[in-house]
């Protein structure tokens, strides 16, 4: 069974920088999608970013462009997401997600095309 453990999530100030990481239970995920997504308390879940682990094509969600970026380790099995300059607004819980190979943004960036998902991790921004 396929496996995202998610982790880095934490307190920080507002303008730190906080770095998630994802790790994968089977190499199979080297040829998926591996998206970020947040949600924080009573609003729906949003794209944050994605990347393609075949090509290392990257996709990112309008709110975070810009402040983040999204990279694998290949040996790791593991996605990462960087996240610069935080915002009290970028509280959320972070989820990691894998889907099947698609170039398609519309579809990268909805939740509901992703047929595996992580636990999550709290990410708390401070003003």
């Amino acid at each position: 069974q396929v496996q995202l453990v998610e982790s880095g999530g934490g307190l920080v100030q507002a303008g730190g920088s906080l770095r998630l990481s994802c790790a994968a239970s089977a190499r199979t995920f080297s040829t998926y999608i591996m998206g970020w997504f947040r949600q924080a308390p009573g609003k729906e879940r949003e794209f944050v970013a994605a990347l393609d682990w075949n090509s290392g094509s990257t996709y990112y969600g309008d709110s975070v462009k810009g402040r983040s970026a999204i990279s694998r380790d290949n040996a790791k099995n593991t996605v990462y997401l960087q996240m610069n300059s935080l915002k009290p607004e970028d509280t959320a819980v972070y989820y990691c997600a894998g889907r099947s190979p698609s170039s398609d943004y519309y579809l990268i960036s909805q939740s509901y095309s992703y047929g595996y998902w992580g636990q999550g991790t709290q990410v708390t921004v401070s003003s």
